[in-house]
């Protein structure tokens, strides 16, 4: 009958060191995983920076560029008119 006891406390104990050991590995790869989309997320959030600073400037350029079409209109009208009088 002893030998069933410390068969049975055994198997308790092996049980309860898989168990804990399951769930300390779990917590590893989930800790893992985390830092890891916190990385990506971080990259994502830099890059996501970098391409809206570079849409308004480009946003910015295409505002303008009408502006400068229409002088540059006026500058050959003037250029014309400076050519015919002469």
């Amino acid at each position: 009958m002893t030998q069933i006891w410390i068969s049975v406390i055994t198997g308790c104990l092996t049980l309860l060191g898989v168990c804990v050991t399951a769930w300390a590995s779990s917590k590893k790869t989930r800790d893992e995983v985390t830092d890891r989309l916190r990385l990506a997320q971080a990259v994502t959030d830099t890059k996501l920076d970098a391409l809206t600073a570079e849409v308004r400037s480009h946003n910015n350029f295409a505002r303008r560029m009408p502006v400068v079409e229409e002088q540059i209109k006026v500058i050959n009208h003037r250029l014309a008119d400076l050519e015919g009088k002469q």
